[in-house]
């Protein structure tokens, strides 16, 4: 997928890396745990970031109440694409969207200093039905990117973009197939 629809992510052949913030409290047991335990939430959706700075941008750099914590989150290419492939747009059918396990939402990319740019970057929300999945089956690895957020985002707000930008995960287009990639692109 190029173009104004992009899923820029981190992978690998057989992972790919989500970004999500918590609270102290949600992820220091499951770094603990390398996986997600109370008082983390089985019962309500998770949304998984493959861009780190949409994520940057959407936490306000780790420093928004709530979302102290940056996580990268590695999870399997095939739980990622089941997820995709179980998903609905938010922009869609309200009847298909409320009865989709997952919920994918196309918010504008963000530069580092937060500006709107001119292509999309995907949100997924994995639903309750699936959670048990993402943590049990898919989950491969969690890395806490709070201290690197940090840095750079210091560097970001001196003006020293360059030096910044050498504290971010390198992303690439993510390839999809084809029917799926026409579905979650259609309508958004």
């Amino acid at each position: 997928m190029t173009g104004l629809y992009e899923i820029r992510a981190d992978y690998d052949a057989h992972t790919i890396v989500v970004y999500q913030a918590y609270a102290p409290a949600i992820a220091e047991p499951a770094l603990a745990a390398g996986r997600f335990v109370p008082p983390f939430s089985f019962h309500r959706m998770t949304w998984l970031k493959p861009s780190f700075p949409w994520l940057a941008h959407r936490s306000n750099w780790g420093r928004k109440p709530g979302q102290e914590r940056v996580l990268a989150v590695r999870i399997t290419r095939e739980g990622w694409e089941r997820a995709l492939s179980a998903a609905a747009l938010t922009t869609g059918d309200p009847g298909a969207l409320a009865r989709a396990e997952v919920h994918v939402q196309w918010d504008p990319e963000r530069s580092p200093r937060g500006a709107a740019l001119n292509h999309y970057s995907i949100q997924v929300g994995v639903g309750r039905q699936l959670i048990r999945a993402f943590n049990e089956e898919w989950l491969v690895g969690l890395t806490d990117l709070t201290p690197r957020v940090r840095k750079a985002a210091a560097l970001v707000h001196a003006g020293q973009l360059a030096k910044a930008r050498r504290y971010f995960p390198a992303e690439r287009d993510y390839p999809l197939p084809r029917p799926l990639a026409d579905r979650l692109c259609r309508g958004s």
